[in-house]
C-alpha cells in the first residue's frame, strides 16, 4: 500500500494544516509505517466547526426528502467501494478483512435504516386543549455536533453518528482515530462523489485539544464519543460546563454464562467469535466465562480445543482467522494483563504470547487466544477492560450467583447467557444489570433498528446510538400553541354574522 499522508477534510476540500505535527500510521500484521497523521491545531478544528456552522442553515432548511437522498447515494456509493473500504480496515486497524467487510455491509444497513427519519423524526399533536387552542410538537435540528471514534470500528462509529445527524438537519464535524483514520480518508471522497454540500461533514485529525476546542463553541450543540469510561467522562465534564449535549459510550467488561442445559456446539461457536474476533478488540467481546459446576470442566475443555485452533495472523489473508491487535503498546499492556492473571493466582491454559507467525508478519503486534481458569471476581483480570484476546473463566454456583457478580461491576455495557431453559432466559433478560442482553448469541449487538449501548459506566448520559435514541440525541422538541380564531365578521362557528349573501337559486340573482 502507498504511503498516505493523512489530511483534514474541511468545508469540502481536503487540506494540511500548516501549524500540524504528524505522527507515524502503522500496519499492525507487519509493524511498518505506512503513513503519517496531523496532530492538527486548535485553530484548524475551530475551522472545521465554523464550516458546518456555515453549513448549517441551508442544509436544516432543505427539504427531509433532499436529505435522505444524500443517504441513500452515500449508502450506494458504500456499496460501489465496499472493497476499497474494507481493505482500508485491514490495513490500519488490522481487523481481519472478512470482519472489515462485514463492518462495511452493517453501516450499509445502518444507512438504511436511518433512511427511515422521515418517519421516525414526526412530531406529535393534541387538539382542543381548549377552546380554539390546539398544541404541536416537532422535532427540529440543533446546529453542528461533534464525534470522536475509536480506533477498533473506523466504519460502524461512523454510522452510529453521522447518518442520523445529518439526516435530522444537522452538520457534523468528525474526528477519527489516529490509529486508523484510512477509512474516512476514503469516505471524504465519496462525500464529494455524491455531491454532499459543503461543510455538512467535516474530518479533522488529532489529539485531545482538537476535541476540548469544540466545547465552549457556541456552534457546537453537543459531542458524542465511543471510547473508554474515563475519557467519556472527561467529555461529559467539558459538554457540561458548557451547557453541550453528551452521548458517550465507554468501556466493557462482558460475561458469557453457561448453564447446564447450553447447547455447548452453540456456545463454542459463539465464544469464539465473541472472544477472538477483532483480536477481542470490542466492546461486547466476551470477556468473563462464567459456568455452573455441572458443566464447568466440560467447558473449559471444549474452549480450549477450540482456541488452539484459532489461526493468527496478517489481517490480509483469508485462511487466518485472527488478526493483530491495534498497536505495539496495545500488545504490551494485554501481555502485563497475563502477567498480572499469573501472578494473581488463576490458572493459565492457554498462553496467548508469542504465537507462532511467517516471516513478513514477526514484527507485528500478535497476541493469540488466552484462557485462564479458575478467576475469583476479586481479581484484577475479572475487573479491569483487557481489550484484547483474553478471557476469564470463573466457576458460578447458579444463575442468581452470576446475577449478582453482572449487578456488582462498574461496567454495564452487555452480558449473553446459554440455555435452552424459558425460565432462566426469562429471568436473565429481567435481571441483568446491563443495557444489552443476549441469549444463545456471543455479541449481544442490535441490528441498526434497535438502539445500541450500555448502562453504568459503559453510558455516560441517556441516549444510545441508533434507531430511536440517535433521533432523539440529534433534535431537540419545539413546542407550539396555536389559538385559532375565526376572521372578522364570522362567528365562532363558523357562519357569518353579517347576513347571509350566499347564492342558492339556479336563477342569478
Amino acid at each position: 500500500m502507498e504511503f498516505t499522508r493523512v489530511k483534514n477534510f474541511i468545508n469540502g476540500e481536503w487540506v494540511e494544516d500548516p501549524k500540524a505535527t504528524y505522527i507515524p500510521l502503522h500496519n499492525p500484521s507487519t509493524g511498518e509505517v505506512i503513513g503519517e497523521v496531523p496532530m492538527s491545531s486548535t485553530e484548524a478544528s475551530i475551522e472545521a466547526v465554523k464550516a458546518a456552522d456555515a453549513a448549517f442553515p441551508a442544509w436544516k432548511n432543505l427539504s427531509i426528502g433532499k436529505r435522505v437522498g444524500y443517504l441513500f447515494a452515500l449508502r450506494q456509493a458504500m456499496l460501489d467501494h465496499q472493497e476499497e473500504l474494507a481493505v482500508a480496515i485491514a490495513t490500519d486497524q488490522a481487523k481481519h478483512i472478512s470482519e472489515a467487510r462485514g463492518e462495511v455491509m452493517r453501516v450499509v444497513q445502518i444507512f438504511e435504516a436511518a433512511c427511515s427519519i422521515p418517519t421516525l423524526m414526526q412530531g406529535e399533536t393534541l387538539d382542543k386543549i381548549a377552546n380554539g387552542i390546539n398544541g404541536r410538537v416537532t422535532k427540529e435540528p440543533m446546529g453542528v455536533f461533534g464525534g470522536v471514534a475509536p480506533f477498533n470500528f473506523p466504519a460502524l462509529v461512523f454510522g452510529w453518528f453521522i447518518p442520523y445527524a445529518i439526516g435530522t438537519g444537522n452538520t457534523f464535524v468528525y474526528k477519527p482515530s489516529n490509529e486508523s483514520p484510512l477509512f474516512m480518508q476514503i469516505i471524504g471522497d465519496i462525500f464529494n462523489e455524491v455531491g454532499l454540500p459543503k461543510g455538512v461533514v467535516n474530518i479533522i485529525h488529532g489529539d485531545p485539544n482538537v476535541v476540548e476546542a469544540w466545547y465552549d463553541r457556541p456552534e457546537i450543540a453537543g459531542v458524542c464519543l465511543v471510547g473508554s469510561s474515563p475519557t467519556a467522562k472527561a467529555i461529559a465534564q467539558g459538554c457540561g460546563k458548557n451547557g453541550k449535549r453528551s452521548m458517550l459510550l465507554g468501556g466493557a467488561k462482558n460475561f458469557l454464562v453457561v448453564m447446564e442445559d447450553a447447547n455447548m456446539d452453540v456456545f463454542i461457536e459463539n465464544f469464539i467469535h465473541s472472544a477472538y474476533g477483532s483480536a477481542g478488540q470490542r466492546c461486547l467481546a466476551g470477556s468473563i466465562i462464567a459456568v455452573v459446576p455441572e458443566v464447568y470442566d466440560e467447558c473449559i475443555e471444549r474452549m480450549v480445543e477450540a482456541s488452539k485452533k484459532v489461526t493468527v495472523g496478517d489481517a490480509m489473508d483469508p485462511d487466518i482467522y485472527m488478526g493483530p491487535v491495534i498497536t505495539k503498546a496495545a500488545k504490551e499492556r494485554i501481555e502485563k494483563y497475563i502477567e498480572i492473571g499469573i501472578e494473581g493466582g488463576s490458572n493459565l491454559v492457554l498462553d496467548g504470547r508469542n504465537p507462532e507467525l511467517p516471516e513478513k508478519n514477526k514484527d507485528g503486534y500478535f497476541v493469540g487466544p488466552t484462557i485462564f481458569t479458575d478467576v475469583t471476581p476479586c481479581r484484577t483480570i475479572a475487573q479491569e477492560e483487557i481489550f484484547g484476546p483474553v478471557v476469564s473463566v470463573m466457576k458460578i454456583n447458579d444463575l442468581n450467583d452470576v446475577l449478582g457478580l453482572i449487578k456488582e461491576q462498574p461496567f454495564g455495557n452487555g452480558a449473553c447467557i446459554f440455555t435452552q431453559n424459558q425460565y432462566y432466559t426469562e429471568k436473565f433478560i429481567s435481571d441483568a444489570n446491563v443495557g444489552m442482553v443476549g441469549v444463545n448469541v456471543g455479541v449481544c449487538a442490535p441490528h441498526p433498528y434497535l438502539p445500541f449501548g450500555g448502562i453504568k459506566d459503559s453510558l455516560v448520559g441517556t441516549d444510545k446510538v441508533q434507531g430511536k435514541d440517535g433521533i432523539d440525541f440529534f433534535t431537540q422538541n419545539k413546542v407550539a400553541t396555536v389559538r385559532v380564531t375565526p376572521p372578522e365578521g364570522v362567528a365562532e362557528c363558523g357562519t357569518r354574522v353579517d347576513g347571509d349573501k350566499s347564492v342558492r337559486s339556479c336563477v342569478a340573482q
